[in-house]
C-alpha cells in the first residue's frame, strides 16, 4: 500500500500557504471531456483532485477515475465518495469520512465498515477525515443524503469541539463542508476558531464562487479550498487561474 498521498497533500499547503482543490463529479464531467479539462486544470495551479459526487448515475467509474488519474499525472487524485459504491483502485487514495457533524450511524460508522474491506482489498491509501456539514442557507444533497442536521453556521465553538474531537480520535483530516451549489459558504469565523486550534489540517469547501471569497477562507486559517460546482459552468471556468494565485499563499 502506497501511504505517500497523505503525506504529498500536507506538503503543498506548507509550501503554498494553502491547497487548491478541484471536485469534479463524474455525473457531471461528461468522458469526453475529461482530457481537455484536467489538461487546463494541471496548467493552471489546481494542486489536488477530487473524485466524487452524491449519486453514481452512470456505471463507468471505475473507467472515469482512470482517465482522470492517466491524464492528471503528477496531481494526486483522491475519492471523495457519495457511497460505499465510490471506490476505485485507481486512485491515489480516499477519503475516509465520517459525518460527524451529525448523528446518523450509518454514516459515522456503518457505511465505513462496509467499506473497509473493499479499500483493504485493493490496497487504497485511506485518509481518515472528520465530516463536517455546516448550514449554508438552504437544504443541500448532503445533508439531505447523509439524513443529518447540520453544525449552526453562528456556533463556531460547536464546530470547534467537533474538530477537537476529530483530532483526538486520530482522524488525519477535518473538512468543513457547506455543501455542493450551497447559498452561503462556510463563516470564515469558524474557519479561523477550528484552525486555530487544531493541528491536523482543516479543509474548507461549499459555496465558494469568487476568488476573493476563497483567499478569505484562507486568511481565515483554511489548508485547503474545494471548489466544485462553480466550475461545472464553462463560462466560469476561465477563471480557474484566478482562484489558484488567490488560495496560495507562498
Amino acid at each position: 500500500m502506497n501511504l505517500d498521498t497523505y503525506h504529498r497533500i500536507k506538503k503543498t499547503a506548507q509550501e503554498k500557504g494553502a491547497g487548491f482543490i478541484l471536485l469534479l463529479d463524474p455525473d457531471k464531467l461528461m468522458m469526453e471531456h475529461i482530457e481537455d479539462t484536467i489538461s487546463q486544470v494541471r496548467e493552471n495551479g489546481v494542486d489536488i483532485l477530487f473524485v466524487g459526487g452524491t449519486f453514481l448515475l452512470r456505471r463507468n467509474f471505475d473507467e472515469f477515475v482512470q482517465r482522470v488519474k492517466k491524464t492528471a499525472k503528477d496531481l494526486p487524485v483522491i475519492l471523495f465518495p457519495g457511497s460505499i459504491y465510490q471506490i476505485s483502485q485507481f486512485a491515489d487514495a480516499i477519503l475516509f469520512l465520517s459525518v460527524i457533524s451529525g448523528r446518523n450511524p450509518a454514516h459515522l460508522i456503518e457505511s465505513q465498515v462496509l467499506a473497509a474491506p473493499l479499500i483493504w482489498q485493493i490496497g487504497l491509501e485511506p485518509i481518515s477525515c472528520g465530516y463536517m456539514l455546516v448550514e449554508s442557507g438552504g437544504m443541500t444533497s448532503a445533508e439531505f443524503m447523509s439524513n443529518s442536521r447540520p453544525l449552526p453556521r453562528h456556533k463556531p465553538d460547536i464546530a470547534l469541539a467537533h474538530a477537537l474531537a476529530a483530532q483526538y480520535l486520530g482522524f488525519k483530516l477535518v473538512y468543513l463542508e457547506a455543501g455542493s451549489g450551497a447559498q452561503l459558504a462556510v463563516p470564515d469565523e469558524m474557519v479561523t476558531a477550528v484552525s486555530r486550534s487544531i493541528s491536523i489540517p482543516t479543509i474548507v469547501g461549499g459555496g465558494i464562487r469568487t476568488p476573493e471569497e476563497a483567499n478569505k477562507k484562507v486568511l481565515a486559517g483554511a489548508s485547503y479550498v474545494v471548489v466544485g460546482n462553480h466550475f461545472e459552468h464553462p463560462e466560469n471556468f476561465a477563471k480557474i487561474r484566478d482562484f489558484a494565485a488567490a488560495i496560495h499563499r507562498e
